[in-house]
């Protein structure tokens, strides 16, 4: 099966002015194309061909590293369309539930985040309305240090990356981890 590029969830325009509609174009329609390009024409009659891109990207990992980096490219731009949202979302009812019975209210949580975080240079809580582009700038950092101590493939020249207990990030906007339910690439 030839995967394709996914479609954006949302107009191209409809992330101005944090994402342009000619940044959005160029990276959905032109970067996001030649990973999924370059990953169908590496598993073209091989084995792989019939597989779910999470099962090559398993496949590649390890074994074959020019598969590997653009399979797993073309599904990180993917899972990062589909991370963020044209409009606003609220908590939903079952999150909410789960946060009051954990911290007593979000403020409550917010609170306990920054008594957290002080004195650690490390911990970044980044917001305001509808994140202002600041989401993107979060999940790209909370990307990479994942990446980064998983031992997987950092998109950067040279980084310094220490180490993390905690990682506090901006979920995806088609994500309902409270269910369990996460985004998932469809070809």
């Amino acid at each position: 099966m030839a995967f394709k590029l996914t479609d954006l969830p949302y107009a191209d325009s409809a992330l101005d002015p944090a994402v342009s509609a000619e940044t959005l174009s160029y990276h959905h329609g032109k970067h996001h194309q030649a990973y999924v390009d370059k990953t169908n024409k590496a598993i073209e009659g091989t084995g792989h061909a019939d597989k779910s891109l999470e099962e090559v990207i398993a496949a590649a990992r390890g074994n074959d590293q020019g598969l590997f980096n653009n399979s797993a490219q073309a599904w990180n731009h993917g899972f990062y369309w589909h991370s963020m949202a044209a409009e606003e979302g609220s908590i939903s009812d079952e999150l909410q539930a789960m946060i009051d019975k954990a911290f007593g209210s979000t403020d409550e949580l917010k609170k306990k985040l920054a008594e957290r975080g002080a004195g650690h240079f490390r911990l970044w809580l980044i917001g305001g309305p509808n994140m202002g582009g600041k989401s993107t700038f979060l999940r790209q950092n909370a990307l990479i240090l994942l990446l980064a101590q998983a031992g997987s493939f950092v998109p950067a020249e040279a980084a310094r990356i220490g180490i993390a207990d905690r990682l506090f990030s901006r979920v995806g906007a088609s994500d309902n981890l409270a269910r369990g339910e996460t985004w998932k690439y469809s070809s």
